[in-house]
């Protein structure tokens, strides 16, 4: 591990110390970690992978009402503090921007293959057994209903539609982490997210087995 590396780290770890749960420096570790698992069966610069994935989530907009600049201006200020080329910074900077599930509309078609590896791995950690705990501890962060069958999915959202969306916990596995399948950019990603997919549509059928109480 590089001295930058673990400077990021460290640097991760202090800014993110009391975070939600399913934002803190654990999530950040696990995407990390995906991240270099994935960049082993791609062909990319490591340094730009390993930077973006610690740093994606340093200032998740959901948490700094609504701002999606702040991130930027962090991560910026840290990797110049370090020395780190402007070329660098300007790549992990893009990562950082274009990563998120709710900006998949407005990302360039053509995207390098580190933003496709930070960002299969995020997503990886947004399913599975992982993904479900994730869901569900935000969901009582924000006191949503866990479940109400009145209440169906909202699919297709806009944007702003999806940033203001107070639905259920249970629809948001129907409004994004079952789409997360199909949205893979690399084999690795796709073999890795297949089994955490088909393990949320068997905690689904229990979890609606007991809802009716058969």
């Amino acid at each position: 591990m590089t001295q930058l590396i673990e400077k990021t780290i460290s640097f991760v770890k202090e800014k993110l110390h009391g975070a939600e749960a399913g934002h803190d420096w654990f999530h950040i570790e696990r995407v990390w970690k995906l991240s270099r698992k994935i960049a082993e069966t791609e062909n990319c610069n490591q340094e730009v992978v390993e930077l973006s994935a610690l740093l994606h989530d340093i200032a998740d907009s959901k948490f700094h009402h609504g701002d999606e600049n702040l991130a930027l201006k962090i991560s910026r200020d840290f990797l110049e503090s370090q020395n780190v080329s402007e070329d660098i910074i300007q790549q992990v900077l893009f990562i950082i921007k274009n990563i998120s599930f709710k900006n998949r509309g407005e990302v360039p078609e053509e995207i390098p293959i580190e933003l496709k590896i930070v960002q299969d791995a995020d997503r990886i950690d947004a399913i599975g057994a992982i993904g479900i705990a994730r869901t569900f501890n935000f969901g009582g962060f924000k006191n949503n209903l866990m479940y109400d069958p009145n209440l169906p999915p909202k699919l297709n959202m806009t944007k702003e539609e999806y940033k203001k969306n107070e639905g259920t916990t249970i629809n948001h596995f129907y409004e994004k982490l079952l789409l997360l399948k199909d949205l893979m950019n690399t084999a690795k990603g796709k073999e890795l997210a297949q089994e955490r997919h088909d393990f949320m549509l068997k905690f689904l059928d229990e979890f609606y087995r007991e809802w009716r109480v058969e």
